[in-house]
């Protein structure tokens, strides 16, 4: 017997060991021989990560479709891992030395920190596995796979070398975001812009050789001077003036600048370019350049330019031949007591060098403060500007990150991306939904070389080892590399064949003259292997050449770039068919949305709106957290998760539950080879042919990857048409039917039962596996379990029954939605009237007499030519239903309360329009509170006409 309440938190670890003990999750489990592969990665979670909302709803939005297509009968691999996450492990694994004031990495050295760093990853990483199962996340747990596992890191050393010998991949020095904390470089996707209140300060740059020119000014208001601008119209006056103004957020870098650029329409400083102006601080002649970076509208349309630290001044510098002169450490400290870059082309005296010597060695904050007052004391400080402006962090270091110029090792992505360019242009990848594709090729299209190197301890060291002169070797092993270093340097005279054979005898001995390169791999650059280095590639494994490539990826959009695209690429490069084609690692791309708070704002801790996931299963079970993030989850709109919505499908949990005890306390008792053609009841038929159209809205809304619209119709049948309705229809006939159709209608009961648990599996999996065990213990054996039981393939649909019995639901739901718009009391039976009907209706009215008016609380049913007066009157097909309330209820008042509540929305539709039309508050109000004004606009309108019906009802 079923318990009265369903518990998840003992049923959900039960069931999940299960599912384990059965080998459920296992590539292949329960497929027919030869089946159709179905294959998934996912996107490896890191291994520091806890489970976040993004990835509840990753995992869950996978787990539907793996145990969707494993119900299918098809050869199915979700293939699980984590990845070792560079940074972020490092930094967990310092942090945690410091609390224990043990010695930091550099005082114990790389490969013993290293040994620390797996011994945390074997007692602590890895946490959001077992998180994982607690979603319920139908993985084959078996096949796990780690970044930086044996089989993986021999993937990525092969990839290295290979493009590195096919020159994809190189050395360069170019900027980097530099994170000055960790002293590494970092992707993009680990820098974070932080709106910051500073400062703009405009500095006086003297012009060299006694240059002079006439500079444009207007008298604002106040009669003050002010600065034109090209738009501004003519010009009031010129003034001569012998230096130009150049405003900056960063006056640290000034030691750094080699120009001051200028736009080539900007009129006011046409006569200025090819001059040169003076460095204050340094003395350096630097040259006035006309390049289209420079906005003549913003600030006084003269930018100094900083190629080595500044992204975009870095590429001015590049179409100008410009000097790049690095003046600050890995620290972020300024160097240029002994920086030869910097005293090249510095004019030296004793108040710099004085200078010089003060800045030498200080935080770049503390260098700003010194240069502005150095600058404000020699009349070089034309004005400070209050100024708000978004300043890059690093996500981990929390500190400004510095664009740095630095030597790197880099991709060739250009090269790389153009097979992966068109791969979905043509077809054979295809982005669900498809706008994302427009962000793809923006992006690719335009792709810069990527910088795949990190001065870093943990991760893939780079496969490159350095001779004395500074010349690499790159090899897969250290003895590949020291044997052709040795061969190369008994070649150029280095060293004889008696040192080289003493040094590829001795690693101590040659330590000093061939060292390998320091630096690890971005953690993006092992992830790009994924969908096949997980598979054993570089081996020919039955499991690559089985399940390579994988059907769909599920990812977030803001991975588009550094995952997705990057896997394209490694894939298109590294896996050919049998005639040397290409092979997209992954056919379809479906990009899931962000998960946000209740009003449509971005979950962060600052902001205190976090929802954590396991929280929500605790309270409310796997299943219910599931369902709502399904149900959610429509292309392209980001989903605003309210625990609301999760209690409510909790609720839907406990009405299925409800629903199974009903049928076991009514003797709804499986039959072997029920077949629901067969019945011979109208109901019976009706929901069997409901079933079907179920199961067939359900298949191909996952198909499409439409995860709402397939949580929706199961949501509805169930809920509605099986519970509400069914169940409620064939009370009379289990209470007091032949004892033909009550069995029949116990059978169906049973039936439809199963074909729900099974179609809801995807999306409930725990409380569907146990009411698929309990209601097995009656009736025939269940065969296997239901995470292993095929998927409904349903054919039997009876239109005239589904007409008849849909009919009487409409009739029934059409005046109880008419009794509650106008305010009738619930108990109050009220006469049917029926204008118009057919034969048809005529007839089903007949047949239902007593269900619709027990159903419908009507006290009696009867036809008409014309409704009466006094009735409130709905249409339904060709006829018109009318519900005489003449002394039921008090029409004038009932008038009265629903104008009054009409002029209320009306009312607050206008104020919401006037906010939503007011240009102040759209510019200044963040996005969520916009959103959330237009949904109350809607919900305002809706009440407005829902409340104008109700008073065209009573009008008469």
């Amino acid at each position: 017997m079923l318990e009265k309440n369903y518990d998840a938190a003992s049923v959900e670890p039960r069931i999940f060991d299960s599912w384990g003990e059965a080998g459920v999750f296992k590539a292949g489990a329960g497929a027919a021989p030869g089946a159709e592969t179905y294959a998934i990665v996912i996107p490896p979670p890191n291994v520091t990560g806890s489970l976040h909302m993004g990835h509840a709803l990753n995992n869950t939005l996978q787990d539907v479709l793996v145990r969707f297509e494993r119900m299918r009968g098809k050869d199915v691999l979700w293939q699980i891992g984590l990845d070792h996450a560079g940074i972020a492990t490092q930094m967990v694994v310092e942090r945690q030395m410091a609390e224990r004031q043990e010695p930091n990495r550099r005082v114990i050295g790389r490969e013993a920190f290293v040994d620390k760093v797996w011994s945390w990853k074997a007692e602590s990483g890895g946490t959001i596995v077992g998180q994982l199962k607690r979603l319920g996340a139908s993985a084959d747990w078996s096949r796990e796979r780690f970044t930086m596992d044996e089989g993986l890191s021999r993937a990525v050393l092969k990839v290295f070398v290979q493009l590195y010998r096919e020159g994809l991949i190189y050395k360069d020095k170019r900027l980097v975001n530099w994170d000055p904390k960790f002293e590494t470089a970092i992707s993009d996707l680990e820098v974070i812009q932080v709106e910051t209140k500073g400062h703009l300060w405009h500095f006086r740059y003297p012009l060299a050789d006694g240059v002079t020119y006439e500079h444009p000014y207007k008298f604002d208001p106040d009669g003050a001077k002010t600065d034109w601008k090209p738009s501004d119209g003519e010009p009031d006056g010129y003034e001569t003036r012998d230096y130009i103004v150049v405003a900056t957020t960063r006056p640290e870098t000034m030691l750094g600048d080699t120009a001051v650029a200028v736009h080539p329409q900007d009129p006011r400083y046409h006569a200025l370019v090819g001059k040169h102006a003076v460095l204050p601080p340094v003395g350096r002649r630097i040259p006035i350049v006309a390049d289209d970076y420079s906005d003549p509208e913003k600030g006084t349309g003269a930018v100094k330019i900083t190629p080595a630290h500044d992204f975009n001044d870095f590429e001015v510098g590049r179409r100008h031949d410009l000097d790049a002169i690095s003046i600050l450490d890995k620290r972020a400290a300024v160097t240029i007591l002994d920086n030869e870059a910097f005293l090249a082309s510095a004019e030296s005296n004793a108040a710099r060098q004085a200078l010089w010597q003060q800045l030498e060695g200080l935080d770049r904050f503390e260098a700003r403060a010194l240069i502005v007052k150095v600058m404000e004391e020699g009349g070089f400080l034309d004005r400070i500007e209050a100024h708000t402006h978004m300043v890059p962090h690093g996500d981990r270091g929390g500190v400004p990150i510095e664009p740095a110029l630095t030597d790197q090792w880099y991709v060739d992505a250009k090269t790389l991306a153009e097979p992966a360019i068109a791969s979905v242009r043509e077809g054979r990848s295809v982005f669900f939904p498809r706008n994302w594709e427009k962000t793809y090729f923006e992006w690719m299209e335009n792709i810069q070389p990527w910088c795949i190197s990190r001065q870093l301890w943990w991760g893939h060291q780079i496969p490159a080892w350095y001779g004395p002169d500074g010349k690499y070797f790159v090899a897969e092993t250290e003895e590949e590399a020291v044997a052709e270093a040795l061969a190369y340097y008994v070649v150029e005279g280095f060293i004889d064949d008696e040192k080289a054979r003493a040094y590829a005898a001795d690693p101590i001995a040659r330590g000093d003259f061939i060292v390998r390169d320091e630096d690890v791999l971005d953690t993006w650059f092992s992830s790009a292997l994924w969908p096949f280095s997980t598979l054993g590639w570089p081996d020919a494994t039955p499991e690559l050449a089985r399940y390579y490539p994988t059907s769909v990826l599920l990812t977030g959009f803001d991975i588009i770039f550094f995952w997705v695209a990057r896997m394209m690429m490694m894939g298109l490069h590294f896996m050919k068919d049998a005639d040397g084609n290409p092979v997209e690692p992954f056919k379809d791309i479906y990009i899931h949305a962000l998960v946000r708070d209740e009003k449509g704002a971005k979950m962060s801790k600052s902001k205190g709106n976090v929802i954590d996931p396991l929280e929500l299963i605790d309270q409310y079970g796997a299943d219910a957290l599931r369902f709502t993030l399904a149900a959610m989850a429509a292309q392209g709109r980001d989903i605003k998760l309210a625990t609301s919505r999760v209690e409510g499908y909790r609720n839907f949990t406990t009405k299925l539950w409800n629903a199974a005890r009903f049928a076991e306390m009514n003797g709804a008792v499986r039959v072997a080879g029920f077949d629901p053609s067969a019945a011979e009841e109208r109901l019976n038929r009706w929901i069997a042919t409901e079933t079907t159209r179920t199961a067939r809205a359900v298949t191909e809304a996952i198909e499409a990857y439409r995860f709402n619209d397939a949580a929706g119709a199961i949501y509805r049948f169930v809920w509605n048409t099986f519970c509400d309705w069914y169940l409620e229809l064939v009370k009379p006939v289990l209470n007091g039917g032949s004892e033909a159709a009550i069995a029949e209608t116990r059978a169906t009961i049973a039936w439809t039962l199963d074909q729900i648990v099974t179609l809801l599996h995807p999306f409930m999996p725990f409380i569907t596996e146990e009411l698929w065990g309990r209601t097995g213990e009656t009736g025939p054996a269940r065969e296997t379990l239901l995470a292993l039981t095929r998927w409904p393939a349903l054919t039997f649909e009876d239109e005239e029954a589904a007409a008849e019995i849909n009919w009487l639901v409409d009739l029934i739901s059409s005046v109880r939605s008419v009794r509650s718009e106008v305010n009738v009391p619930p108990g109050a039976m009220v006469p049917l009237v029926v204008v118009g009907a057919s034969d048809v209706t005529r007839a089903r009215l007949a047949t239902h007499d007593a269900l619709v008016r027990r159903l419908a609380r009507a006290e009696a049913i009867t036809h008409a030519e014309t409704p009466p007066k006094g009735a409130v009157q709905a249409v339904l097909g060709e006829a018109t239903i009318a519900l005489p309330l003449a002394g039921v209820i008090d029409i004038a008042a009932e008038r009265a309360r629903l104008a009054k509540e009409r002029d209320k929305a009306v009312k607050e539709s206008a104020k919401i329009e006037a906010k939503l039309g007011n240009e102040q508050f759209v510019s200044r109000a963040p996005e969520e509170v916009i959103e959330e004004q237009r949904e109350r606009l809607a919900e305002a309108k809706e009440l407005t006409a829902k409340f104008e019906a109700a008073l065209e009802r009573l009008k008469d």
